[in-house]
């Protein structure tokens, strides 16, 4: 039996709809995870992710890996048991967040330090395999290199190269057939570089491919040409997952290019910061315009928060301060981005998703598209 499998259940024209199958349990695809970097959403807790229709989270193996230690986890029941959360978890390998971290690179893996304590620690791709064995997430990811971009074309190719060779290592580390293993592709804007990158990486045969090095300075036009370049190259039996894509706009641009599984910090990254993401158009909570005003965030948005507060109130809590304000607003941005990926879902089975998707982005550049801290005051 397979560790994970995916069903697709619609496809219009490259945008496709279905169910991804785990240990703890199934994912309606396109879907999008929730990321608990520590083993949690800051200021949400597992019941709430459920309310809002979270399926699958995201959790990260550096920050775990150094507290409490993938030892801890384990102990206690392995991540779900240890967060309280039901379902499946995938974890990344670590590699972006050292990159970070400005490491010192080399063939047998990374050496950083710390951020809690300064001391030296060492990564390499069996470490990082074993390291999320322990944790017991549903779907591991290799260690890969990344770079920044722009980048030199020579700089791009050796990263590439190595994560290659870093993930055949990983692949011979994997002792656990219960759980799946993710290749990560490299390559960075370079579309012939990207599409050498796919190939090998699906050549590899691993349970599924992450698009990594996007969200790192390149370019709208840059990303699409990277999936474009990409896509084609993977398997169609296998989820295909970009790592760290929020936004609107790049969400729905990866969807139609037949992207299952996404992740980012952005919903409650912003949401801490006061902005609201919205069918309209994002805007921010500290603008004085919302002092009285009796609206929910938006009215046409289930969550708890647009169920119970208005604008007003919600200004009023980061005027003031209080952590309340980032929690409410948390809790609206990941259940607008879920339900973006509900509405995907439901057009690919319809049948409609191109038109929905072209609304989506119409309306969005109606509305109000401001300046996110502007008029603060």
């Amino acid at each position: 039996m397979k560790p994970i499998d995916i069903e697709i259940a619609a496809i219009v024209g490259q945008a496709r709809s279905g169910l991804l199958r785990t240990a703890h349990g199934d994912v309606a695809t396109p879907g999008f995870m929730p990321v608990g970097t520590r083993g949690s959403v800051r200021g949400i807790d597992a019941a709430d992710l459920e309310g809002l229709g979270a399926e699958m989270l995201l959790a990260n193996t550096y920050h775990l890996m150094l507290r409490p230690g993938e030892g801890v986890v384990a102990a206690l029941g392995e991540l779900q048991t240890f967060m309280g959360w039901r379902g499946p978890v995938l974890t990344d390998s670590g590699g972006y967040q050292v990159f970070s971290l400005e490491p010192r690179v080399s063939e047998e893996g990374v050496v950083f330090r710390s951020t809690y304590d300064g001391s030296r620690v060492e990564l390499t791709p069996e470490r990082a395999v074993a390291v999320q064995e322990a944790l017991g997430s549903d779907i591991a990811m290799v260690l890969d290199e990344l770079v920044g971009l722009p980048a030199p074309v020579d700089v791009v190719r050796n990263a590439m190269e190595r994560t290659l060779r870093w993930s055949e290592r990983a692949q011979q580390a994997k002792s656990r057939d219960d759980r799946a293993l993710f290749g990560i592709v490299q390559g960075g804007a370079d579309p012939g570089l990207r599409a050498e990158s796919a190939s090998r990486t699906a050549a590899l045969g691993f349970d599924g491919y992450g698009i990594g090095g996007l969200s790192v300075g390149e370019s709208r036009e840059d990303m699409i040409g990277a999936l474009d370049a990409v896509l084609p190259q993977l398997p169609d039996d296998a989820p295909r997952y970009v790592m760290g894509l929020g936004d609107t706009e790049q969400l729905l641009d990866s969807i139609s290019r037949g992207v299952d599984l996404f992740d980012c910090v952005l919903p409650t990254r912003l949401a801490r910061h006061g902005k609201v993401l919205h069918p309209d158009g994002d805007f921010s909570m500290r603008r004085r315009e919302w002092a009285q005003d009796e609206q929910p965030l938006d009215s046409e948005c289930d969550c708890p928060t647009c169920d119970r507060y208005s604008r007003g109130y919600i200004r009023h809590l980061f005027q003031t301060k209080e952590l309340l304000g980032g929690r409410l607003l948390s809790l609206h941005n990941l259940r607008y981005t879920l339900r973006l990926m509900e509405q995907a879902r439901a057009s690919i089975v319809h049948g409609t998703f191109e038109r929905w998707r072209d609304g989506v982005l119409a309306r969005r550049l109606t509305g109000p598209d401001g300046d996110f801290l502007a008029n603060p005051d």
